[in-house]
Parts: C-alpha cells; sequence; structure tokens
C-alpha cells in the first residue's frame, strides 16, 4: 500500500514537473491556441469521472464524483468557447459598401 502511494506521488510530481517544463519552453504567441486545444481534447477527463461515478457509493462518493463531471464538463466547454473566440479574431472583417453615386 505504501508502495503504491509513493509511486502515485512520484508520477504525479515528474508530471508536474515534465509538464512545466513543456509548456515554459512554448512561444507566448502560441500558449493560447496550444491551452485551448488542449483544453477541448481533455473530454477524456469527463469519461474517466463517469467511470469514477459508476463506483462511487455513499455521500461522499457522489458528491465528489459529481463535482469531478461538472469540472470536466466546464474544461471541455471552455476549451471550446476560447477556441471559437481566437478564430473569430482571423476572420476577415465585413465590409460595408460604400454610398458613392446611385439614383435616390
Amino acid at each position: 500500500m505504501t508502495l503504491d502511494l509513493l509511486t502515485a506521488v512520484t508520477v504525479f510530481v515528474l508530471g508536474i514537473l515534465v509538464g512545466f517544463e513543456v509548456i515554459s519552453k512554448v512561444p507566448a504567441t502560441l500558449h493560447t491556441p496550444l491551452m485551448s486545444g488542449a483544453n477541448s481534447i481533455h473530454g477524456i477527463v469527463v469519461i474517466g469521472a463517469m467511470l469514477i461515478t459508476a463506483t462511487a457509493d455513499g455521500p461522499f462518493g457522489y458528491v465528489l464524483a459529481f463535482v469531478a463531471v461538472a469540472f470536466g464538463a466546464m474544461n471541455v466547454v471552455g476549451g471550446y468557447v476560447v477556441t471559437d473566440r481566437m478564430l473569430h479574431m482571423f476572420r476577415a472583417k465585413p465590409t460595408v459598401p460604400s454610398a458613392k453615386g446611385g439614383a435616390s
């Protein structure tokens, strides 16, 4: 049991260090597109939370499972919203026709 906990903590700490190292090397201009895409891909978190919900028992487990599903869903929706807003920035602006000449 202690070895399992030590292994889990080691993997968690190594994940934090590797994640920080990778993200710190990303240029600022690519950071927002990378993170918005990553957030929208994190639908796997919602699936994992649903699988854990199926095994939950007791009120604390149900509340924790609900919070996990809610946060995962917010992350996915937020990723799509940020990506959509970002893509709107690169669309061509509509041109307004000029009022030159013409019969009135």
